[in-house]
């Protein structure tokens, strides 16, 4: 299977690289330093699921060279959604799978515009991985999951042979047939979890046992709840104890990856995470006080921090 992994970053370079040790043939569309020293050294991923370096590493900064492929692992950050869709175009055939990876709720939504129903799916990564210099990628923890599925709930051929590629890479995956379900299940946590380590700049151990903090969880938790059901989004019953039993589970290191990039002083994702918690919940008559005052707090840091 070819698949071009479109930014190299913590969750396409951590799946990709699996995927390629697996036996795809994985191109990386990457750029700057971290396409350098990929070129020049490969690229490796260490932390808690042990080490791989992949030597050589197919990378490039240009689509073209790509060419069409059976596969799109689409992991670029939430800003540059329609501007890597517009690129990518060079590589979307008539049977291309276009996966998106990202951490907000409407990414396929704003692909399906560009590239059209046929090729657009829909996916949920499952990792706490970033970079941590050129050419390296850092996991924290073991937990590596991957679901997918068709935006219609089908279970096409593509995706029943991209679940045995990812079965094979060693990644728990799982092919849904509730994929809209399941990107609602991921958002309420991450959106929840990436504000309240961004906001307080600790890890997430740091905070869940902290009398005082623990209850902001329950409650932005529950916002995001309210607003996916006042939209018609169906959730299970226990949504609830599910979320609160990630957050008991994850590793106590874990950041999101908006709370490191706000402490390394970059972009961060925020209108896409709180802020549309916040602007859904006013559309949907939803009061949404913790993820408001979280996106407020938040919003000068938005572009990186203040000069």
């Amino acid at each position: 299977m070819r698949i071009a992994v479109i930014g190299a970053g913590g969750v396409g370079g951590g799946f990709g690289v699996a995927l390629a040790r697996a036996g795809a043939d994985v191109t990386f569309l990457a750029r700057g330093a971290h396409l350098a020293a990929m070129r020049e050294k490969g690229l490796r991923v260490e932390g808690g699921r042990g080490e791989s370096h992949l030597l050589p590493t197919q990378a490039t900064d240009d689509p073209a060279a790509i060419g069409v492929v059976d596969l799109v692992l689409f992991c670029v950050k939430l800003w540059d959604v329609e501007t890597a869709g517009e690129r990518i175009r060079p590589m979307v055939g008539p049977e291309t799978a276009v996966l998106p990876l990202q951490n907000g709720i409407d990414a396929s939504e704003r692909l399906l515009p560009i590239l059209g129903p046929r090729a657009v799916m829909g996916g949920v990564a499952q990792i706490s991985a970033t970079i941590a210099e050129p050419g390296v990628i850092r996991q924290t923890g073991t937990f590596m999951r991957m679901i997918f599925g068709e935006l219609d709930g089908t279970r096409s051929p593509r995706a029943e042979a991209f679940l045995a590629l990812c079965e094979k890479a060693g990644f728990d995956a799982t092919l849904s047939p509730a994929i809209v379900t399941e990107l609602w299940m991921k958002f309420i946590m991450l959106a929840s979890n990436a504000g309240l380590t961004a906001l307080t700049r600790q890890p997430i151990g740091r905070l869940r046992d902290d009398p005082d903090i623990a209850p902001y969880f329950t409650a932005a938790y529950r916002e995001v709840i309210e607003v996916a059901r006042a939209r018609g989004v169906p959730l299970p019953p226990d949504v609830e104890q599910k979320m609160a039993g990630f957050n008991r589970n994850s590793p106590p290191s874990m950041m999101a990856s908006m709370a490191i990039d706000l402490i390394r002083g970059n972009r961060i994702e925020l209108p896409w995470l709180s802020g549309k918690v916040v602007a859904m919940g006013r559309e949907a008559g939803v009061p949404t006080p913790t993820h408001a005052l979280i996106y407020a707090a938040l919003k000068p840091y938005v572009d990186g921090t203040p000069a």
